[in-house]
């Protein structure tokens, strides 16, 4: 796979992503809602392959007359379990994106894998096809706990998959679930310990949600499932951010804890509202073309969406041309998830739109965002009230720029009513031009 071009990605530039779903498990989990498939006749995986570089070429040419042009700095392989894939179709969808796109030489490539499914041959195979990095669903460090969440692998193999990761990729995060059916905080100090002190340098730490659709849905419908209630699982997000945060994992996303500078890039990449190509059954993609940004989705089902791609050549179901406001929505509702929060000039430049100063005020007024200073640069091209004054007590000479925008984010507690906080922001969004106008209101009646 040649890679060439490297890029850096931030804030006001969050890269390209490639995702590729694969949908196939070998049990379905009670509490997923994740598009999973079970097929225990099998897949004739060299028909997907097939499929998967046809959807590739026809995502490719959809952006090939933008402007923009793009040099892939993260790929992930989702799922479903793409740890069921062979090494080598892994291999081959890998050589397919970098003959579509340049790839940066230090992309982060990850492949999510179940402990059930993990063999060091195998994991020996996914980093020979170019692989980096692997994020494993480990879940839960306790045996019964596993068999409630409907998991088919054992503590035992989990941390026997952890130790194959760390003697073959350089990087590797894990996954647990807390705020589990009667679990305690007592309880919760213990495992998350363990997790902590056998983990590499990522976590992501997710609290049990009840999705639609799910059997947990079922039985907590019915009340056979009971999780704690809102005050303690609270007091267990609490407790996961003093953990982690004396060992070392800064919490940069509501639920991933990293040590600086093993943050997962390709996140980054959605929560910093960067592009990405959705690929596969069921994915979802944000692309900018020649004359519009798309969401697309594709078809689910595996079969129909295979079916699909051989006749028409991709399997995308629905393309949304996205609204300049709906695009300011998406990126404040991901923004915020991130400690680094949102930065309010980049929300103005892609949406024209910015949440009225009263509503931010009154949101830091309760403590859930905070103000982030602007950097100084931005400072010193800021309006200089007093420069612009021709004399004492007299109006500024021109209308100029207001005071920088700045970043705001979610604090602790902000994050977790994370909701409720975008939706005030999001109701509260004006044209930035009538921002503009409001603060030079308030200028000229100061003088």
């Amino acid at each position: 796979m040649t890679r060439q071009t490297t890029i850096t990605e931030t804030n006001s530039d969050p890269g390209f992503g490639v995702y590729i779903h694969w949908p196939f498990c070998a049990q379905k989990c009670p509490y997923c809602d994740f598009n999973s498939h079970v097929r225990f006749g099998g897949w004739d995986e060299p028909r997907y392959l097939a499929a998967y570089k046809r959807e590739l070429d026809h995502v490719a040419a959809l952006i090939a007359t933008s402007a923009n042009s793009r040099t892939v700095s993260s790929i992930f392989f989702g799922g479903g379990t793409p740890s069921l894939m062979k090494p080598e179709t892994v291999g081959a969808i890998l050589d397919h994106i970098a003959a579509l796109w340049p790839v940066d030489p230090s992309a982060e490539i990850t492949l999510e894998a179940n402990p059930g499914s993990v063999e060091a041959a195998r994991f020996a195979g996914y980093h020979a096809a170019g692989v980096n990095r692997v994020s494993i669903g480990v879940q839960s460090l306790r045996d019964a706990d596993l068999k409630r969440l409907g998991r088919i692998h054992s503590v035992s193999e989990a941390k026997a998959a952890v130790e194959i990761a760390r003697k073959t990729f350089d990087r590797f995060s894990f996954d647990l679930i807390y705020a589990r059916p009667d679990q305690t905080l007592a309880d919760w100090r213990t495992e998350l310990a363990e997790a902590l002190a056998m983990a590499g340098g990522h976590l992501s730490l997710y609290q049990l949600t009840i999705e639609p659709e799910t059997r947990f849905a079922d039985l907590y419908a019915k009340g056979k499932l009971i999780i704690p209630a809102a005050e303690a699982a609270h007091d267990l997000y609490e407790l996961t951010q003093e953990l982690t945060s004396k060992a070392g994992f800064a919490q940069y996303e509501i639920s991933n804890h990293a040590r600086p500078g093993e943050e997962s890039r390709h996140n980054l990449v959605y929560w910093r509202y960067g592009e990405y190509a959705g690929i596969g059954p069921g994915a979802h993609g944000r692309i900018g073309t020649e004359n519009a940004h798309l969401a697309t989705s594709t078809e689910r089902n595996p079969e129909r969406w295979l079916d699909q791609v051989e006749s028409s050549g991709h399997g995308i179901a629905d393309t949304e041309h996205l609204k300049a406001e709906h695009r300011a929505d998406e990126m404040l509702l991901m923004g915020l998830r991130l400690a680094e929060g949102v930065d309010l000039e980049r929300l103005a430049d892609i949406g024209g739109v910015t949440p009225r100063r009263a509503v931010i005020d009154n949101l830091v007024r309760q403590g859930l965002i905070e103000r982030m200073p602007a950097p100084a640069e931005d400072l010193d091209d800021a309006f200089d009230e007093i420069r612009a004054c021709i004399g004492p007590g007299l109006a500024p000479t021109a209308i100029k720029p207001p005071l920088p925008l700045g970043r705001i984010r979610a604090t602790a507690s902000g994050r977790f009513i994370l909701n409720q906080v975008v939706l005030e922001l999001s109701a509260a969004f004006e044209p930035i031009a009538a921002q503009a106008s409001h603060t030079m209101d308030n200028l000229s009646r100061a003088h």
